[in-house]
């Protein structure tokens, strides 16, 4: 069932493809999404970006307040009495080479944690994120007769290295602006196709944890290495032996990822290095799991490190930071937006899904106070075509953070808007 509505019309303005010129605001949404596609920003550095939300929703007619929690934008639009909802859009990319062929395909650079320049895409779905955000300030505002409260809308920096929230919740997120009742936020899923909807009902996303392991070894010439201690072998093994830490020591209902994203070490052919650096992460939604896979880490390397013959003071060096809450749904809200889709879209386009191993800091805005409701759900994005070839054996549909994740942006952004526009009007009757 399609339903169009002030959103579709809103949307679907016309195809545009995006220039180096910044949209007009109040333009086509189409438009909006392509220009913010091809013009992504990392983050913590999402200038560019946060002025054109800042600008699309001044002109909708919300009261902007800009540079919250370092590039954050918050956008009130008080509306006569009732709660206050908080709707939460992510704004960075990824450092990540586009490979989708698309003629609004991404060839900017951004400057990487460590200095160096990098290609950045909008690989996890921030462009629809920040687009849907726009259109549903746009209904809202067109259509204040229809509720009766106060919306908060939240563009918020970083979440691809989970610092955004907190910064923007440190900055007074709560304190200088209306204080929600409820928070709101969707992600793209290339696990249902454009045009479907699903809602946790509790576990969204899990808990993640950043670990770094610094192989140390003994360096000298490839042609005599019983003269060294090599990490590249050293950190082989470690790689190999992580792995028995889900394998083996886990408990099968209780899920947990250990992957290694990254593998350094070495300059040339014929040299052993002095050491190799491993970047791993570590994913559960249990806390005392949690600390248990950190401290298997911690253990496995420096037992294959004593096993290779490592004195004591070249053993790995194993560092991690704070990391992530898993992001859980309230279960009451959750039932009332799953109600609210099903009724407004019908029942097949709302499935449900298992909780995902991906993590964010959306839960912080509820972790802020107790009594406040969150709900995050799922937007289908994956094309239609690409899903159902998958479906019956074909190539499989790009995941998220993938290079060539091109999802189908129109019908999701159309899905997005309505749906999110319905959720935060339900939460707001007219008085």
């Amino acid at each position: 069932m399609m339903i169009r509505t002030l959103a579709t019309a809103l949307l679907l303005a016309g195809p545009a493809i995006a220039q180096d010129k910044p949209p007009v605001p109040g333009g086509d949404l189409v438009a909006l999404y392509q220009d913010l596609h091809r013009h992504p920003e990392l983050s913590l550095q999402e200038v560019r970006t946060s002025a054109i939300l800042a600008g699309e929703a001044r002109a909708a007619g919300f009261t902007v307040t800009e540079k919250v929690g370092g590039t954050g934008v918050v956008a009130v639009l008080a509306n006569g009495p009732g709660p206050v909802v908080l709707v939460r859009t992510d704004m960075d990319g990824l450092p990540v080479q586009e490979a989708t062929g698309l003629p609004f395909a991404s060839a900017a650079m951004g400057r990487a944690a460590d200095g160096g320049m990098t290609p950045v895409m909008h690989a996890c779905g921030h462009d629809i994120h920040m687009t849907v955000w726009t259109g549903v300030a746009r209904q809202l505002a067109a259509t204040r007769s229809a509720w009766s409260g106060t919306v908060v809308m939240v563009a918020q920096p970083a979440e691809e290295v989970s610092k955004g929230a907190t910064a923007m919740l440190g900055d007074g997120l709560y304190t200088r602006f209306p204080k929600p009742q409820f928070t709101l936020a969707l992600h793209d899923d290339n696990r249902i196709p454009a045009g479907q909807l699903s809602v946790p009902g509790r576990a969204a996303l899990s808990i993640s944890n950043s670990v770094d392991i610094v192989v140390r070894g003994v360096s000298g010439h490839g042609a005599y290495p019983q003269t060294t201690k090599d990490p590249v072998a050293l950190a082989a093994r470690i790689v190999m032996g992580l792995q028995t830490i889900v394998a083996r020591e886990n408990d099968p209902f209780q899920p947990a990822v250990v992957t290694v994203g990254s593998i350094h070490g070495g300059t040339k052919h014929n040299i052993i290095p002095d050491e190799v650096r491993l970047q791993l992460t570590v994913r559960s939604y249990d806390t005392a799991q949690q600390a248990r896979l950190l401290a298997a880490i911690a253990r496995v390397a420096r037992g294959e490190a004593i096993a290779a013959g490592m004195p004591e003071d070249r053993l790995p060096i194993v560092t991690g930071n704070e990391g992530t809450q898993p992001t859980l749904n309230s279960p009451e809200l959750a039932a009332r937006v799953t109600a609210l889709f099903e009724t407004k879209f019908g029942k097949d386009r709302v499935v449900a899904l298992n909780p995902s191993m991906a993590s964010e800091d959306f839960y912080a805005f509820g972790a802020a106070d107790p009594a406040i409701q969150t709900v995050i759900f799922w937007l289908g994005a994956a094309p239609r075509p690409a899903f159902a070839a998958a479906a019956t054996g074909g190539p499989p549909v790009p995941s998220l953070h993938n290079s060539g994740w091109a999802p189908e942006a129109p019908l999701a952004i159309t899905t997005g808007v309505e749906a999110m526009t319905a959720a935060v009007t339900m939460l707001l009757p007219k008085r």
